[in-house]
């Protein structure tokens, strides 16, 4: 059992006493929220200190490089590229060769952009593929060796806390019990809030009831059942694998579905492409999906939708593309089992996650925003 206890880790951010309204937006309702920092665009002021949060997962290699501002920090460069670290994991245990050289170019990447920034404090964290590989050590070394960045192999626990922090910002103020959800490439990360936040600067992770950390993820479910055709009897064969996993948290997040103002909060492509679908969009517009509530029926039909598609219609699709056609019916499969076990009537989609609350944790252990430090 995985259950919130006293201890401290250090994912755990301090409450931030100067979250406010700037930057917040309208969403699907017309009520303004409070949107959580960062504000994604160009500086256009001086040089501050930058500071930078990679994740390497199991599927992606993603970095943000942020600056802090009075109400949070402006985000000044990113990179995201699919690597696909932990393909074949299943089989071997192992890192191969050619996902250890796809993921070191894209590191490489990471690391000019980092020296061109000039970044001033940086956190580069490795996830499930690297948990589990038998050669996750040797890789870390290698990364080292070759790149000059030190990847630090988080546990589960750290991964879900910072899944959180990421995220919590965008849960219904009102709702007393919310269940977040990270869909990964190797693992998924799940987590139980209890109790109405007390307002917008309070620490997310002190609501933390429950968490668990599944071990299925995009690319390994997609190994395992396929996700070139996948028809509606291989669709509810994952399904039903990631329930009796998904089936321990169940049990202790029993009550979570009924609070007042309960909703689910999804981040990851899964959730992301499934909004942009439901947008109907042309091209992925990060500011249209961070944020966006979605009915279950809404949801229900665009799973529906991409199901009736074959891989070449996902793959032209420019919010899956190519690198994702393969994967994305393996993350609604996580997703369906979430929804059956917490029905909801909405949910929130989150285009942030484990960079965010990185950036977050760094800059308030640095007390950039303690009185009269920054300006």
């Amino acid at each position: 059992m995985r259950d919130e206890s006293a201890a401290a880790v250090s994912a755990r951010p301090t409450a931030d006493p100067h979250t406010s309204r700037e930057g917040s937006r309208t969403v699907t309702g017309g009520r303004p929220i409070e949107s959580y920092p960062p504000r994604y665009e160009t500086s256009r002021h001086g040089r501050r200190d930058a500071y930078a949060a990679l994740d390497l997962g199991t599927n992606n290699c993603r970095l943000l490089i942020a600056e802090p501002t009075p109400n949070g920090f402006r985000v000044i460069d990113a990179f995201s590229r699919i690597v696909r670290l932990g393909e074949g994991l299943g089989n071997s245990n192992r890192l191969t060769e050619a996902a250890i050289e796809r993921t070191v170019e894209a590191l490489r990447i990471c690391r000019g952009k980092m020296k061109s920034r000039a970044v001033a404090r940086s956190k580069v964290i490795a996830t499930e593929a690297c948990r589990l590989a038998v050669n996750g050590a040797e890789f870390v070394a290698h990364v080292r060796a070759e790149v000059g960045l030190d990847l630090e192999i988080v546990d589960r626990q750290t991964e879900a806390y910072l899944a959180v922090t990421g995220c919590a910002a965008l849960a219904d103020p009102r709702a007393e019990s919310v269940v977040i959800f990270d869909i990964g490439g190797g693992s998924t990360e799940i987590a139980w809030l209890d109790g109405a936040a007390a307002n917008p600067s309070t620490d997310p992770t002190l609501r933390i009831r429950a968490w668990d950390s599944l071990p299925v993820g995009v690319v390994t479910l997609a190994e395992r059942h396929g996700g070139t055709e996948v028809t509606r009897r291989t669709f509810e064969g994952m399904v039903e694998e990631v329930g009796d996993l998904i089936s321990p948290f169940a049990i202790r997040a029993a009550a979570a579905a009924t609070a007042p103002y309960f909703h689910l909060l999804g981040t990851s492509g899964t959730v992301t492409t499934l909004a942009a679908m439901h947008l109907r969009l042309a091209r992925y517009e990060r500011r249209r999906v961070d944020g966006l509530w979605m009915s279950d029926d809404e949801v229900g039909d665009a799973i529906e939708d991409l199901l009736d598609t074959r891989l070449e219609q996902r793959a032209d699709n420019p919010c899956i593309g190519r690198d994702r056609a393969d994967l994305v019916l393996a993350g609604c499969a996580i997703l369906e089992a979430i929804r059956r076990v917490f029905p909801s009537d909405r949910l929130r989609i989150a285009d942030r996650g484990l960079r965010e609350g990185l950036l977050m944790n760094m800059m308030r252990e640095d007390g950039v925003w303690r009185r009269g430090r920054y300006r």
